[in-house]
């Protein structure tokens, strides 16, 4: 059965709203700029695809907390969870539920991302990258940090996430975003 180019543009899209669903996004927009909109249809992919290369499912429903804050309440954070006195891109705040409550959620909670909107425009202009290549960088690195990745435990353990960053990077069509070290 051969399906015209209109039927298979309806069912790409049927299939990703079925995705879409799957993945719940709760966007909390505190600080905003007009050089780097932020959209939860471009978000989407980015955790998508995180999420399938370390071997989470499309079928797993998932949520996720996304706070894009100004450089104040960044600091803030910063000072109180890390002990230092300065803003940072991103922060993540893995879910700490008990396996009895995980077990009865309809959707697993990653856990918390706030990301400094300020810095990554710095940021990105500092080291060349479009503000939406590095905060894309930034939200893959944020929900690796969710699922138990950290480039700070050992060198092995950073080799390993900056890898996993690479390639999801260029799988979603952006350069390696560690290239210009």
């Amino acid at each position: 059965m051969k399906h015209t180019k209109k039927e298979s543009a309806k069912n790409r899209k049927t299939a990703s709203k079925r995705r879409q669903k799957k993945l719940q996004i709760k966007l909390q927009q505190i600080c905003s700029s007009t050089r780097l909109p932020i959209r939860k249809r471009d978000l989407q992919p980015w955790i998508w695809e995180t999420l399938a290369t370390v071997g989470i499912k499309k079928k797993r429903l998932c949520e996720v907390t996304i706070r894009i804050v100004d450089t104040e309440e960044s600091q803030f954070l910063n000072f109180n969870y890390r002990g230092k006195a300065k803003p940072t891109n991103v922060l993540s705040f893995p879910s700490d539920l008990p396996k009895e409550i995980l077990q009865v959620l309809p959707n697993r909670p990653l856990g918390d991302l706030v990301i400094c909107l300020p810095v990554v425009i710095v940021e990105a202009d500092e080291q060349g990258k479009t503000e939406q290549e590095h905060f894309a960088h930034l939200v893959v690195h944020g929900i690796l940090h969710l699922l138990g990745y950290d480039h700070e435990l050992s060198t092995e353990d950073e080799v390993i996430m900056e890898s996993l960053e690479i390639e999801i990077m260029e799988s979603l069509g952006f350069s390696d975003p560690y290239a210009d070290r």
